[in-house]
């Protein structure tokens, strides 16, 4: 093995080993988020950092989430393979394709279009095609492809957004950070029940907040 082979292979073990290392343990997301080049989402000034667990900016004041966040917000939506999936906030589009080798289909949807041309693009080049890329509201989901099995909110809201909650089949899942400030946000999971909804609290989380309408591209 090369030397660049080498190094490719023990910055995946590290990778892997900082995400268990965070708590997540799901085999299916580890194996979802390894074939996943976070490399490929992040361009420009911070590229090399596209490896460390951290968040780091984007277009249009945006960031791409730290990995070990991503695969916690992966592994409590506990996505399934024949599973239609809602992501709100495209962004880089590193979080669509974690859920493209989960899932059985993901829509995603982003008020940005100077963010969801070029994820279009580069998941053509990464022959990606079980994700559809909207420009779009995503704070009132994508009724016309509603009901969803999970929705993935990677945005903070004041509260769990009710039209996304209405487009949620029974028994599904949505993942959401909730708070009225950047300083304090929670990440919920929220179950759909045949009685209602169920609300669990996971843990702190740091999010851009969740805004109403296209952005200004």
């Amino acid at each position: 093995m090369n030397d660049a082979a080498t190094s490719e292979a023990e910055r995946k073990m590290q990778f892997l080993y900082g995400l268990r290392s965070k708590g997540v343990m799901d085999q299916r997301v580890l194996t979802a988020m390894e074939k996943v080049d976070r490399g490929a989402f992040v361009t420009g000034t911070f590229s090399d950092r596209a490896y460390e667990d951290m968040p780091l900016p984007i277009a249009c004041g945006q960031t791409i989430s730290q990995p070990s966040v991503v695969g916690l917000m992966t592994q409590a939506l506990d996505v399934q393979p024949r599973n239609k999936v809602l992501e709100v906030g495209t962004g880089s589009g590193y979080q669509a394709a974690v859920l493209s080798h989960l899932a059985r289909r993901v829509y995603s949807v982003d008020r940005h279009a100077r963010l969801t041309r070029p994820v279009r693009k580069l998941f053509q080049d990464l022959d990606i095609h079980n994700v559809t890329i909207v420009t779009g509201d995503g704070s009132y989901g994508l009724p016309e492809q509603a009901p969803f099995d999970r929705i993935l909110v990677t945005a903070a809201a004041e509260d769990p957004p009710g039209p996304l909650l209405a487009q949620l089949r029974e028994g599904g899942i949505m993942v959401v950070p909730v708070g009225q400030s950047d300083a304090v946000q929670s990440l919920i999971k929220v179950t759909k029940t045949p009685q209602g909804f169920d609300y669990e609290e996971l843990m702190p989380v740091r999010f851009v907040p969740l805004l109403e309408g296209l952005g200004q591209d």
